[in-house]
């Protein structure tokens, strides 16, 4: 019987939805998060194909969905962010919120980008980073829009 490897650095996951938001998560997980030898998964969770009849998220039930033809390796290629982190792009179909908590069970860190809005806006679109804060099986790093500015390239 073999054993497995013996895993040489961290997993990070990021969350990420091809948003601004979504980038400066993954930009910090991977300038500032992710050293040589660490893998980045970053996760894009689309929706499942049900609808909420009757409610305003009967479209889109999470909000923005990225188009059917997005690829998220060709985005975060896009980015041109050099790591010698390993980076894993995944997209998955579920909720938000649990699937990327089911993915903290594996992980030392989960990132994740997020608004900054009132107490109405939070309520409704602050869900997914509040489940996660709530709930993750690791350490969280939650970027703000502020935070975010000082990682976006001038």
């Amino acid at each position: 019987m073999t054993s497995p490897k013996p895993r040489t650095g961290r997993v990070i996951v990021v969350g990420t939805d091809g948003t601004p938001r979504g980038d400066a998560a993954l930009r910090w997980a991977l300038d500032v998060g992710a050293h040589a030898g660490d893998v980045v998964r970053a996760i894009l969770v689309r929706p499942r194909d049900t609808l909420l009849p009757g409610t305003s998220f009967a479209i889109q039930p999470h909000g923005r969905v990225p188009e059917a033809g997005y690829s998220l390796d060709d985005h975060i290629a896009g980015m041109g962010i050099e790591t010698e982190a390993a980076i894993e792009a995944r997209t998955v179909h579920g909720d938000p919120a649990t699937e990327l908590v089911t993915a903290s069970a594996d992980a030392d860190l989960l990132v994740l980008g997020t608004h900054r809005g009132g107490a109405v806006t939070d309520l409704v679109l602050g869900s997914v980073g509040r489940e996660c804060v709530r709930f993750s099986r690791c350490p969280v790093v939650v970027i703000t829009p502020e935070a975010a500015r000082h990682l976006t390239p001038a």
